[in-house]
């Protein structure tokens, strides 16, 4: 299916399609009832965003579990916001989903902060590397200002790992400590795994682990790629994009939120290959939801 604005609202044209689609994806018909346990035809009550059973009555709310639950904006301007998401290059702020949603400020602001946790929730947590693979690691200051401060003090610290020709992984860290650098390298990335760093002292702390095998570059001597082929550049250009959307976008994010942001950005990465997933999977795939 064509992803454009004409196409969207044909598949999506009320409220109703949408909750169809929810049911369809998240039980369909012959879904066995959880009270009566019969497979059964589930009907449509038109009082409420509910589906029925045909044995016992049984309620089905198939916005439970979903960015929309509880919710009483539209659930097709819902879909429509999350239709922006996927088709912005550089993030989509609460003040453009405001114009084009028609919503107030505050509802515009909670639907951006619920799509992101839902990107993020899709695009889960799978380690990254393995035998033969290469991991490159690298930390970045985003956002923040204190008056009269030097280097990155009042910012907040993203760590990044990135598999070579594949996914990214972000993690907001509270400092550039050892174990806030390379403890996500250790807790989210294979054994066998190469790892290509900066010479950052806190990275050393690799060489004493057998499974994995560490390569640096050395960026003080103008070295972009090492002997051995080691770079830091895929996750430098990631972070070049993501500061450039808060930057261009948002203007700023506090480090309370920053992490939501850094997930989006690793959302729309991941996929860059298959653009034409991202609605399909955001539309019917819902993890439970576990931050905030």
């Amino acid at each position: 299916m064509k992803q454009n604005v004409l196409a969207f609202f044909k598949q999506f044209p009320d409220d109703d399609t949408c909750l169809e689609h929810l049911f369809e994806v998240s039980y369909g018909q012959g879904h066995e009832c959880p009270k009566c346990e019969r497979d059964a035809k589930w009907y449509r009550i038109k009082s409420e965003k509910a589906f029925s059973c045909q044995w016992c009555g049984h309620h089905i709310h198939p916005m439970v579990g979903t960015p929309f639950q509880q919710s009483r904006t539209s659930l097709q301007l819902w879909f429509f916001a999350i239709f922006l998401f996927i088709k912005s290059r550089n993030g989509v702020s609460a003040k453009e989903l405001e114009r084009q949603l028609g919503v107030t400020y505050k509802t515009a602001w909670r639907m951006g902060h619920e799509i992101r946790k839902h990107m993020a929730g899709v695009d889960g947590e799978t380690p990254l590397g393995g035998i033969g693979k290469i991991v490159e690691a690298d930390e970045t200051y985003i956002g923040g200002y204190e008056k009269g401060a030097m280097g990155g003090k009042g910012k907040a610290i993203v760590v990044g790992l990135v598999e070579k020709d594949g996914d990214v992984m972000t993690f907001v860290v509270p400092n550039r400590s050892q174990a806030s650098l390379v403890g996500p390298i250790l807790n989210n990335v294979h054994a066998g795994t190469t790892i290509h760093t900066d010479t950052a002292g806190q990275y050393t702390a690799l060489k004493h682990f057998e499974e994995y095998t560490h390569l640096t570059v050395d960026h003080s001597i103008s070295e972009y790629v090492g002997k051995d082929g080691q770079t830091t550049n895929t996750i430098e250009g990631f972070f070049f994009h993501l500061k450039r959307t808060i930057k261009g976008t948002h203007i700023w994010v506090s480090p309370k939120h920053l992490p939501k942001y850094a997930k989006e950005a690793e959302f729309m990465y991941n996929r860059r290959k298959a653009p034409n997933t991202m609605l399909p999977d955001l539309l019917s795939t819902f993890p439970l939801q576990t931050w905030t």
